[in-house]
C-alpha cells in the first residue's frame, strides 16, 4: 500500500503510546480518520456512516499499538490498520472510500497473515479480537458499488510491500525505521492538549 510518513505520524505514535496522553490522542485520531474517509463518500451517505467509522477506527488504534508491540515498524503498523479499514469498506460496498482495489485485498492480508491470524482478523471480520464487546454500530451497505467495480480513490500496484512517501515527496519501501525526536503536540489535534486537564480526564 502507498502511504505517507512525516513528523505528524511519528508524533501520533508517541502520543498513542504515552500513558494518559494516549487517550486524548486516540480520540483526536479517530475524529481525523472519520472526517477524512467520510470526505470521500457522497454527502448524503456521510452521517449514516459516522458512528460506525468512529467505533471502527477506535478499535484499529488498539490494532496499531498491538502491531508496534509485535515488532512491526511504524509504517507497517499503520498499514495494518488501513488494510483493516479497506476490508470493512469492501464488506459494506463503500468502494469510493477504499484505498486499494478489491483484487488486492487478499495480497495485503497475506503480507500480515501471522499478525491477523493471531488476532482472528479476516477480510470478512476486519477487527477480529480488536472488536469492542458492545460491537460496532451498523451502517447501510451499498453492494451495488461493488457490482459497478469502480474504486475511484484506490491506488493499485502496491500490494507487495508498504511504499512510503516522506515529507519531501520521496518514495521508499518500508519507510523510516529510526524514530525521530518529536513532541506529542505535533500529532493531529494534540496542539490543544492541556496537561492538567488530560491528567484529570475521566471520559
Amino acid at each position: 500500500m502507498k502511504i505517507r510518513q512525516n513528523v505528524r505520524h511519528w508524533a501520533a505514535k508517541k502520543a498513542l503510546t504515552t500513558p494518559v496522553v494516549g487517550e486524548f490522542a486516540n480520540r483526536k485520531l479517530v475524529d481525523l480518520h472519520t472526517r477524512i474517509f467520510l470526505g470521500k463518500a457522497d454527502e448524503a451517505r456521510q452521517e449514516e456512516r459516522r458512528e460506525h467509522l468512529d467505533a471502527f477506527f477506535d478499535a484499529t488504534m488498539d490494532a496499531y499499538v498491538a502491531a508496534l508491540e509485535a515488532g512491526y515498524t511504524e509504517a507497517q503498523a499503520r498499514e495494518v490498520t488501513h488494510i483493516q479499514a479497506n476490508f470493512d469498506f469492501f464488506n459494506h460496498g463503500w468502494t469510493e472510500m477504499m484505498e486499494i482495489p478489491a483484487g488486492e485485498l487478499e495480497d495485503h492480508y497475506r503480507r500480515y497473515e501471522e499478525f491477523f491470524k493471531h488476532y482472528d482478523v479476516t477480510i470478512d471480520d476486519p477487527l477480529g479480537a480488536f472488536a469492542p464487546v458492545s460491537g460496532v454500530p451498523e451502517a447501510p451497505t451499498t453492494p451495488e458499488k461493488l457490482e459497478e467495480g469502480e474504486f475511484e480513490n484506490a491506488v493499485a500496484g502496491f500490494a507487495d510491500d508498504v511504499y512510503v512517501e516522506d515529507a519531501a515527496g520521496q518514495m521508499s519501501v518500508g519507510g523510516d525505521t529510526e524514530e525521530p525526536d518529536v513532541d506529542v503536540r505535533d500529532a493531529p489535534g494534540m496542539g490543544e492538549y492541556d496537561d492538567d486537564e488530560g491528567a484529570n480526564a475521566d471520559d
